[in-house]
């Protein structure tokens, strides 16, 4: 009987011992995954110059972010091409226009409104990596966009979007606004007969390197993920 209780004792033992062991795991399991780094949300207003490379193809984009008045604007400069304005309302109206001679101009009504500062809530953290010799925080969005951030100063570095469309990062100021007037559309994207049908670069801008319905789907996945 003392043999068989000490038995019994000795397995009551390596139970309570295996037990603890798992509530240790899973506790540190649930803090690690807890302790994952966040995406700094965007500042309501910014402005920033970016690189972007599609495919071996070169774009500067002046990009003004600006969310208290519902309101982004990506200023496109082709590498030796056109100069293009893309305007995007919170209303989920976007004008694709040029202010040369050609007066071209393409309205787009996309169903949606401009990214919030915390659109990237939810996304997939991904661990850190070196990006643009900068050591970065990175996480995946719905598929959609990778996106780099800088471990030290918690500012955007770089992002890649599926289409294989990668920006960098050059300048970030926060809290700069483009004055009002530079916002208003010119009239004749308001007018019958407007000249952008014909247009291959402002139909790539619209469509943004992949099909525009895809796009269209991904981004309103953002929005709501």
């Amino acid at each position: 009987m003392a043999a068989s209780f000490g038995s019994a004792t000795n397995l009551t033992s390596i139970s309570i011992f295996f037990l603890a062991i798992l509530i240790l795991f899973l506790t540190n399991f649930s803090f690690s995954q807890s302790t994952y780094p966040t995406p700094t949300p965007w500042p309501p207003q910014f402005h920033s110059i970016m690189i972007y490379n599609t495919s071996g193809t070169n774009q500067i984009f002046d990009l003004w972010y600006d969310y208290p008045n519902g309101r982004n604007f990506n200023i496109i400069q082709n590498q030796l091409g056109e100069l293009l304005y893309d305007l995007e309302w919170n209303n989920g109206t976007k004008f694709v226009y040029t202010l040369d001679a050609n007066k071209k101009c393409k309205t787009v009504k996309v169903g949606f409104g401009i990214l919030t500062p915390d659109w990237l809530h939810g996304a997939n953290y991904l661990g850190q990596r070196r990006m643009d010799g900068f050591l970065c925080n990175v996480w995946e969005k719905v598929d959609f966009i990778w996106y780099y951030e800088d471990v030290v100063t918690k500012r955007p570095v770089h992002w890649a979007f599926y289409t294989g469309m990668e920006g960098h990062l050059m300048t970030f100021e926060v809290g700069a606004v483009l004055e009002d007037a530079k916002w208003q559309a010119p009239v004749y994207c308001f007018e019958s007969g407007e000249q952008a049908d014909d247009s291959s670069q402002l139909n790539s801008v619209v469509d943004n390197s992949g099909s525009s319905m895809d796009l269209v789907k991904r981004k309103m996945l953002i929005q709501e993920f």
